[in-house]
C-alpha cells in the first residue's frame, strides 16, 4: 500500500458483544453505567430548573440520551449473565 493508495475497508473486529465479560471490562461497563446514570439526574435537574423553551427541551433530549445509553450497558451485561465473568 502506498502512500496514495485507498485503504480496504476492514471488518469490525467484534460485530457483536463477546459471551464472557472479564472482571476488567465489567468494572469499566459499572463505571459507564454510573456516568451515564449521574448524567441523567444532572439533565433532568437542569430541565426542572430552566425557564427558556428550548434550553429545557435539549435537557430532556440529553437525559434521554443518557437514559438510554444505561438501558444498553444494562441490556448487553444481562445478555452475558449466561455468559461468566473471569
Amino acid at each position: 500500500m502506498n502512500l496514495f493508495s485507498q485503504p480496504k475497508e476492514q471488518p469490525s473486529m467484534f460485530p457483536e458483544p463477546p459471551k464472557m465479560v472479564s472482571t476488567k471490562d465489567f468494572s469499566y461497563l459499572t463505571d459507564m453505567m454510573s456516568w451515564n446514570l449521574l448524567a441523567t439526574k444532572k439533565m433532568n435537574w437542569a430541565a426542572e430548573n430552566c425557564q427558556l423553551p428550548d434550553l429545557k427541551k435539549e435537557f430532556e433530549a440529553a437525559e434521554q440520551m443518557h437514559s438510554n445509553h444505561y438501558d444498553e450497558i444494562l441490556k448487553l451485561l444481562k445478555q452475558s449473565e449466561g455468559g461468566s465473568v473471569s
